[in-house]
């Protein structure tokens, strides 16, 4: 769960700077915020968050 609500912070970060910086436009986002709505009700919902996941230990498994 931790995970999860890590990476819609972080996507939200992001889209907030990009609609600062007009990189991305309020519509486009919209249209990106209903695509992961709808998304999220598939049958592609369980692979992705299972991918999400793993990547997400593989990365904090690495060591610098």
């Amino acid at each position: 769960m931790a995970i999860s609500i890590s990476v819609v912070l972080l996507l939200l970060i992001i889209a907030v700077i990009f609609v600062r910086n007009g990189a991305l436009k309020m519509s486009h986002a919209l249209v990106c915020m209903l695509l992961g709505f709808f998304l999220a009700g598939t049958s592609m919902a369980p692979t992705i968050s299972s991918g999400l996941t793993t990547t997400a230990e593989l990365v904090s498994s690495l060591r610098p």
